[in-house]
């Protein structure tokens, strides 16, 4: 009789690539924010957003001890840390109970989320075993914000990136290349800069942004969007990382939806980013980017 799988998944299920290695672990269904306009990933109607049963997941748990051996989980879906800290705790220390080879938990977070978690719960999420969390900041520009419905500004996020910091957990942030078009590439390149700058992430990445479904739902709030072509979004990405005074920061630019893949350390890496930038930008020709059959989501 085959063994069926431990976890009970709802399709379609979505992680972060580095997360690739991972046991993906649904402590929530979908987003509990779910109205940014760029976004596609929980709009199926099997994933509105919805708290898992805390038995059920410490079943899981107790099943996947039993079949497998794991030394990563991804706590899904969208934002995990919608979540209390005490259920949380409640699954950390089941994973840490029931899957001792565990090395690192992480998950998604929306930072206005962390809005009413201190430090000190934080702290003992981290504890508990929580390394890391993957931040979608998409922009530092209030208006960009705004504009694409993200449901957070500059502060928001600032406060909790700092929070998280503080509390020892490591953040990957991630910011949309192109996400204000033509008329605000500047402004989101300026304050996307400045709110990197005042938290110093653990890690910073950038994808482009696109609609493989069409850019209808995004254009009913930004309907003056224009989006940028491939060097503009060079240009945007130039003034980005020119501004960026990181000094151990992770940076990754190699996501699929990338023209040209970049990959270091900020900030010992950033002239030889901006270099090849300026070479894309002047003779992209002579570069190896990705054509559009190798671009995706």
């Amino acid at each position: 009789m085959t063994q069926r799988f431990p976890i009970d998944y709802i399709e379609p299920v979505f992680r972060p690539p580095s997360e690739a290695q991972s046991l993906i672990l649904p402590v929530t269904n979908g987003c509990s924010w779910n109205k940014c306009t760029f976004c596609e990933m929980y709009t199926a109607p099997q994933k509105k957003f919805s708290v898992r049963d805390e038995s059920q997941v410490l079943a899981e748990i107790q099943r996947v001890s039993e079949q497998m051996i794991v030394q990563r989980v991804f706590l899904a879906d969208g934002d995990a840390l919608a979540l209390s800290t005490r259920r949380l705790l409640t699954i950390l220390q089941a994973i840490q109970q029931h899957l001792p080879t565990v090395r690192r938990v992480t998950s998604y977070c929306l930072p206005s989320n962390l809005k009413n978690k201190s430090v000190s719960e934080l702290r003992e999420l981290a504890d508990a075993g929580l390394k890391m969390v993957y931040v979608g900041a998409e922009s530092g520009d209030d208006e960009v914000l705004h504009k694409v419905n993200k449901g957070e500004t500059y502060a928001s996020s600032l406060s909790a990136l700092t929070k998280l910091g503080e509390a020892g957990i490591k953040r990957s942030v991630m910011i949309l290349n192109g996400l204000g078009g033509r008329s605000l590439s500047a402004q989101h390149a300026d304050q996307s800069a400045a709110l990197m700058n005042e938290t110093q992430p653990e890690f910073l990445s950038t994808l482009v942004v696109s609609f493989p479904l069409g850019d209808a739902r995004f254009k009913q709030r930004f309907a003056e969007y224009e989006p940028l072509d491939q060097q503009g979004l060079f240009i945007e990405l130039q003034r980005l990382i020119a501004q960026l005074e990181l000094n151990k920061t992770v940076f990754r630019s190699d996501h699929a939806s990338n023209y040209l893949p970049l990959k270091g350390t900020l900030g010992a890496d950033k002239q030889d980013f901006l270099t090849q930038l300026q070479q894309a930008i002047e003779h992209p020709a002579t570069m190896a980017l990705r054509q559009e059959w190798q671009r995706g989501l």
